[in-house]
């Protein structure tokens, strides 16, 4: 008997907050999906979707989603000065995000049906979060809705990037290039930066002015870069400079206190700096890549959402695991080292696109970087996942 108050209790916790299962299912989503796609790609096993259509759909739409709705649904009512979210509220999208992910996953290996069934359970998912965060929006009665205003945008603009790239792997395989360019800057990266144009000078204590017509003219911008890249492949580059330019002076705008003593913070910022570093090397490889026909095997997307949505990821869930659980808000060793090795895992995708343009033996890379990356979230889920689940006491 005192077992099972004990399991139920432990079980009640775990969904007690809208980002706990959300982040272990992310997590979980992120290693099943990078080792699924690992073994595709080298052929050791077939898959129902194409290698690359299984890795932009699972990790934009398994792990970085729901990874967002676990943070969103605990921030947004606190941006939107509104109530919490209930938990059957919550707990509905959660489980069409569980069955949908599991359908996806085991459907890529088994059945092409099973697969295109989870896309759309997930796809549901997707527009339950939406509509969640739409009508916190409108029940809001702050007068500055700037933020909650592009963040909200960003997630639409993800839902229809989601509804096109399901229309492309069905009926119209054309769509898919053209939903991934969206899902990338319009949403992933726009929603990332969204968030973080707010909260880490919050964070770091840099009380500067609100730049109000940064988002505005980013996403005009994002926007002109997909148009580009729709009309011709890798003709977007002096946008890319572009952006790189706006956002880079932007951040020399806020001072942020880079190198900082705090890895909670150190890790944020540097996710920062990597946007402008991230589309200076966009705008130079899709130069070359326009002039020569060489390929850089998606430098520019990866060196956006691993150098900056993926290191900002695990910087801001590793937060809010911290800050949400009781726990101290800082870094002990084994979180330091987490914080660090994102910066391995970005470094190492790099130098796999690098390593195919001078025609080394780029597998060998590829190899390393998806094992660097399966080590990444294995790690911190071994480390944080007892925090979500039992509400652990990390110090």
């Amino acid at each position: 008997m005192h077992m099972q108050f004990s399991e139920d209790s432990q079980h009640t916790y775990f969904f007690s907050q809208p980002h706990q299962p959300f982040f272990v299912l992310a997590f979980i989503n992120s290693i099943v999906a990078m080792f699924i796609f690992a073994l595709s790609y080298q052929d050791t096993i077939h898959i129902a979707v194409s290698p690359t259509s299984f890795h932009a759909y699972g990790f934009t739409y398994l792990l970085f989603t729901p990874a967002f709705f676990g943070f969103l649904f605990t921030t947004f009512p606190r941006f939107a000065s509104t109530s919490v979210i209930e938990k059957p509220i919550y707990m509905r999208v959660f489980s069409f995000y569980y069955i949908g992910s599991t359908l996806f996953l085991l459907g890529s290996i088994f059945s092409p049906f099973l697969s295109a069934i989870g896309m759309i359970i997930l796809f549901i998912g997707h527009i339950l979060g939406y509509l969640i965060l739409k009508n916190i929006y409108k029940a809001t009665t702050m007068k500055d809705k700037y933020d909650i205003f592009w963040i909200g945008l960003a997630m639409g603009v993800g839902l229809v990037a989601h509804f096109f790239f399901i229309v492309g792997q069905l009926f119209l395989p054309s769509m898919i290039g053209f939903s991934t360019e969206i899902s990338t800057y319009l949403y992933l990266f726009f929603l990332a930066f969204s968030v973080a144009q707010r909260m880490v000078p919050f964070f770091s204590h840099c009380m500067v002015e609100k730049n109000t017509k940064l988002l505005k003219q980013v996403f005009l911008l994002l926007i002109v870069h997909i148009f580009i890249e729709g009309l011709q492949s890798n003709a977007s580059f002096f946008i890319d400079i572009l952006i790189a330019y706006l956002i880079g002076k932007e951040l020399l705008r806020w001072k942020l206190p880079f190198p900082n003593p705090n890895p909670l913070l150190i890790v944020l910022h540097i996710s920062l700096f990597w946007i402008p570093v991230a589309f200076i090397l966009s705008g130079i490889t899709n130069l070359i890549s326009w002039i020569t026909n060489v390929s850089f095997l998606a430098l520019d997307i990866h060196a956006i959402t691993l150098g900056f949505i993926f290191t900002i990821l695990i910087g801001f869930g590793t937060r809010v695991t911290l800050g949400h659980s009781d726990n101290q808000m800082s870094a002990d060793k084994v979180t330091t080292f987490l914080l660090a090795w994102t910066q391995v895992v970005v470094i190492l995708r790099i130098l796999t696109s690098f390593s195919a343009v001078f025609g080394l033996n780029f597998m060998i890379l590829f190899d390393i970087t998806a094992t660097a990356w399966c080590i990444m979230f294995m790690a911190w889920a071994l480390h944080f996942f007892a925090v979500l689940i039992q509400g652990k006491k990390l110090l």
